[in-house]
């Protein structure tokens, strides 16, 4: 079974573009799959709404309305690593990672880990 693992990011496409991700991922991966998130990403989004204004306020607590209603599946790394080390450190070659983060799918790609990214605003694609 193939991992999903979702980062930061990824979760506010849906406020900002829209997009359900998760009817696009049905659409792109063939595979029996999960989702899965890192317990800090929650932290993040949390952050965000405790630091931020506007849009992104509204996007990261749509993000936490969509982990809970979606029963997303998280993941507690131990230890004080950076979120985008954790996800470069667990991915193998059984993981996809959804991500629009530059440096971290330069991460990725030269550990030959599919990734998922937002395309033209208006749908996803494995790179």
């Amino acid at each position: 079974m193939k991992k999903i693992i979702l980062d930061t990011n990824f979760l506010l496409i849906p406020y900002h573009f829209k997009v359900d991700i998760f009817s696009e991922i049905d659409r792109i991966i063939d595979d029996k799959y999960e989702i899965l998130i890192l317990e800090g990403i929650i932290d993040e989004l949390n952050n965000i709404i405790e630091k931020q204004t506007g849009k992104h306020v509204l996007a990261a607590k749509m993000a936490l309305t969509l982990i809970k209603q979606k029963h997303l599946k998280t993941i507690n790394i131990s230890g004080t690593e950076y979120i985008d080390d954790s996800i470069v450190n667990i991915s193998d070659e059984m993981t996809v990672v959804a991500t629009q983060d530059k440096e971290l799918k330069k991460r990725l790609k030269s550990k030959n880990i599919k990734i998922i990214v937002l395309r033209n605003k208006k749908y996803l694609e494995i790179v």
